[in-house]
């Protein structure tokens, strides 16, 4: 019997969808079965929880029952959640990009009942409007085409999966270097230079770019991309793309101001933005992105603990079918809760007008007072802020996506983990331990294989090489933090894995499904940047790291392998691989810390400067490393402090002078560069 099945399912983003009249299928062996017996094409639609138009399609199309109909009679409906199958996700999207599109979500893709694609788009109205057809029309177009040209829809298909596969295939012995400096330089000058962030609307934080960017400023001493990336990240915790009463960063601005965003908060937002901010922090001392990451840790603590202690993936744009009504005031309300004379001083500070900047009312922003205010101000405005939130929460809360996806918390443990060490925060570097826990435990998947998502009890979805990569670098980072030595036996199995189901032994590099995921068309392979740097970018960086601290080659043979198999996409398309970019910097020439001793002096000074990239130990005594280590068998000289930096394999004589330590430091960020700045 034809039926909804969603409300078998864990995901919240699925759930929402359990009472359509659209006879929905979760993607899988059974829903590919069906399509293969009816021969029907599949209508795939791929979303997630907190995405604003995704919720807009679901209103007008899927809950109308004269669509569904259309949909039921005409096709096999397969709803997927993006963050709970990435793998799925990006093959289709990869497939509309092909077809010259340029994407979003909700992700519309019609496929043969082989589950190829032949054709697709994004949102689709229930009417004609927009520039864009009806969705019942796209429905009968694509049936008719699919049912009475099906030499051109097998065309189609072809031509898709053969590109997909040709784009990820080719490596790049004879490529040309990349001149690093040269992009550097090219990206800044592209950069906003008042508001910051890539010029015009919308604005994402984009780390790959303002990674690469911030290493290239400290490597080659680039003025214009270090203001580019500190002007950035100041206009973004000021702007309305954070949220200045509860903490924590919207994903992005539709605005080149950074004053509205898309109101949805997603873990990995918040993660890589922590650990871009710390690394700034450290070379600016800057206040005001102090504040902002412990602002944020406070929202991760508070609203964003899931089952077991990991880290839900996301907060919802919308509530009572509004975007952003959870987070905008009006002026009469901001006098009701805090009185007139706080009031408007609150409102000075943060442009609340009556007319507002949003629809009628006011997204809090600090972008006409960007700097902070005297210490008794700041501490006022914190109480009134205090006040507005408890009145806040009184409000219908947005959608909480609570599963656990590996991958996102592995960015988010990797960014605490370093924060906590940084800021001397132990209580940070404990919500780091009790994720990571959370991950080997809720979503092992037997030995050390791992399951990519966990929610209501259940894990599921296979894992991708996203979640083994960033769990890897949480796994380095807590090393880093604790010295524990399980986490860095960890980390290693997890290569392990990556090198035994993940790894392509033909052309090199890591596929993102494993090699007995069954239920893809096609196996991916990419280092290009994302949202989230890819699973290839923070493996580079990881087997980098695991070369030096346990002193083993094999690791190095294959971070030279994987930057070979990635040359020529690299170099076709350098501003696409930042983060592959910069990860490959630190190839021959990782920056290595070693502090002994008791005396903080020289943590503090560690901590006063930019080292991107590097691997940090401080602890009373040497760090328990491989015996091929660079930094293996460095003790403390004289039961004194004691501070060795190494870059790639050779290290520095034992300092015990803070200035001597702080020179060394500062000629280690340049060393840590090829020279010509071209590879």
């Amino acid at each position: 019997m034809s039926e909804n099945r969603l409300k078998f399912e864990t995901s919240p983003y699925l759930l929402q969808h359990k009472d359509n009249p659209v006879h929905w299928w979760a993607w899988g062996p059974e829903a590919l079965a069906e399509a293969r017996r009816t021969g029907k094409p599949i209508l795939l639609s791929v979303g997630y929880a907190a995405c604003h138009w995704c919720h807009v399609m679901a209103h007008e199309s899927f809950e109308d029952p004269g669509t569904a109909e259309v949909m039921n009679n005409l096709f096999i409906n397969i709803k997927v959640d993006r963050e709970e199958r990435p793998d799925i996700d990006a093959i289709y999207m990869g497939a509309l990009h092909r077809l010259g599109e340029q994407g979003g979500w909700p992700l519309t893709m019609f496929l043969d009942s082989e589950a190829k694609p032949f054709w697709g788009g994004t949102y689709f109205p229930r009417e004609s409007r927009y520039g864009r057809p009806a969705f019942v029309t796209v429905l009968l177009r694509i049936s008719e085409a699919y049912q009475n040209q099906p030499d051109n829809v097998r065309k189609n298909t072809e031509a898709l999966i053969t590109s997909l596969k040709d784009d990820h295939a080719a490596g790049g012995v004879n490529a040309p270097a990349v001149d690093v400096r040269d992009l550097v330089q090219r990206i800044a000058n592209a950069v906003d230079r008042e508001h910051g962030g890539l010029s015009g609307a919308p604005k994402f934080p984009q780390w790959n770019i303002f990674w690469l960017l911030w290493r290239g400023a400290i490597a080659f001493d680039e003025g214009g991309a270090k203001d580019a990336v500190v002007t950035t990240l100041r206009n973004i915790a000021q702007g309305g793309i954070y949220d200045h009463l509860g903490g924590g960063f919207a994903r992005y601005s539709v605005d080149e101001l950074w004053l509205v965003p898309h109101f949805e908060k997603m873990l990995y937002d918040n993660a890589l933005l922590i650990d871009l901010m710390t690394e700034v922090w450290r070379e600016t001392q800057d206040p005001l992105f102090k504040i902002r990451i412990a602002e944020t840790v406070e929202w991760l603590e508070r609203e964003m603990i899931g089952e077991a202690g990991g880290f839900a993936a996301s907060l919802d744009a919308d509530s009572e079918g509004e975007e952003g009504k959870f987070y905008v005031w009006s002026a009469d309300e901001i006098a009701e809760v805090l009185g007139a004379d706080d009031a408007a001083f609150f409102s000075r500070v943060y442009g609340v007008t009556r007319d507002g900047n949003f629809e009628g009312h006011t997204i809090l922003n600090r972008l006409d007072s960007m700097a902070l205010l005297g210490e008794e101000e700041e501490a006022r405005l914190a109480q009134l802020r205090a006040k507005l939130l408890e009145r806040r929460a009184s409000r219908v809360r947005p959608g909480w996506d609570d599963k656990i996806l590996a991958d996102w918390n592995g960015l988010m443990i990797a960014a605490l983990a370093r924060a906590a060490v940084v800021f001397e925060k132990p209580e940070w570097l404990g919500l780091a331990e009790r994720a990571f826990t959370c991950i080997t435990t809720k979503l092992s998947a037997g030995g050390d294989r791992l399951f990519h998502s966990y929610r209501a009890g259940l894990a599921k979805a296979p894992a991708t090489a996203s979640d083994y990569a960033n769990m890897i670098w949480a796994a380095l980072r807590l090393f880093s933090a604790t010295q524990s030595t399980k986490y860095l036996a960890q980390a290693q199995r997890w290569a392990d894995v990556l090198d035994q189901h993940y790894w392509d032994g033909k052309g090199g590099g890591y596929f993102t499904a494993a090699d007995d995921t069954t239920d893809v068309v096609v196996r991916l392979k990419s280092a290009s940047d994302d949202a989230v740097p890819s699973a290839n970018t923070i493996q580079l960086s990881n087997l980098i790291v695991l070369a030096a601290v346990t002193g083993e080659t094999r690791y190095d043979d294959r971070a030279r392998l994987l930057v070979e198999a990635f040359a020529g996409a690299v170099a076709r398309s350098p501003t696409g691989h930042c983060g592959f970019l910069a990860a490959e910097l630190d190839l021959d020439r990782l920056v290595q810390v070693s502090v002994i001793g008791s005396d903080r002096s020289f943590a503090k000074a560690l901590h006063q400067l930019s080292v991107p990239g590097d691997v940090e130990f401080i602890s009373e005594t040497a760090p328990d490393l491989g015996a091929q280590s660079p930094l293996a068998g460095k003790a403390s000289i004289g039961g004194k402090p004691t501070a060795y930096v190494c870059v790639g394999p050779t290290c520095s004589a034992p300092m015990q002078e803070l200035d001597e330590f702080a020179a060394r430091l500062r000629a280690s960020r340049r060393a840590a560069t090829r020279e010509g700045a071209a590879f």
